[in-house]
């Protein structure tokens, strides 16, 4: 059971060099956005500063090959990279995970590909949950911004669009 009261951390991300909201300079251990006031569910995260935000993204493939992964890679994450603005070296890792049906090949490659040399990138499998949608690619963008959570745009494509359905206008 987690205890009633949280201490006071620092969690807000800032480089150093960069002043505070407030005007005070960055420090490690300066109290950032979070403290135990401010984890209750009605409470607002500060907008200022970057932050590492997640942008997830799912489609579903044709077939097993090495094509197919490839080529839903890349558009999936071509698209999430432009519903979000990112730019390259705003990107912190790319996780990558498939259905056990689709293994021809890693679909970190389509990334690769992309230029993406310089990018921590990992794969995986999903789960084998019974019943859940099967050859889906899924991938979780995380990218160094100044977005709100609410500004992120997260990207469901094709036959994965059920997975979501109010994350579906792409």
């Amino acid at each position: 059971m987690l205890p009633r009261s949280v201490p006071s951390c620092p969690l807000e991300l800032r480089a150093p060099g960069r002043a505070a909201p407030d005007g005070a300079p960055f420090a490690p251990g300066r109290a950032g956005a979070f403290d135990a006031a401010s984890l209750g569910t009605d409470s607002k995260v500060r907008s200022e500063g970057v932050r590492c935000r997640g942008i997830r993204g799912a489609t579903t493939v044709d077939a097993n090959t090495r094509e197919a992964i490839l080529q839903a890679s890349t558009e999936l994450l071509s698209q999430m990279v432009l519903a979000n603005d990112v730019q390259p070296e705003e990107v912190a890792s790319v996780f990558f995970t498939t259905t056990r049906d689709l293994n021809a090949d890693f679909p970190a490659l389509a990334a690769r590909q992309m230029g993406w040399n310089d990018v921590a990138l990992l794969c995986g499998h999903e789960m084998d949950v019974p019943g859940s949608l099967a050859m889906c690619l899924r991938i979780l963008l995380h990218v160094n911004t100044e977005k709100r959570l609410e500004e992120i745009a997260h990207v469901y494509l094709r036959g994965a669009r059920v997975l979501r359905p109010d994350k579906s206008a792409f």
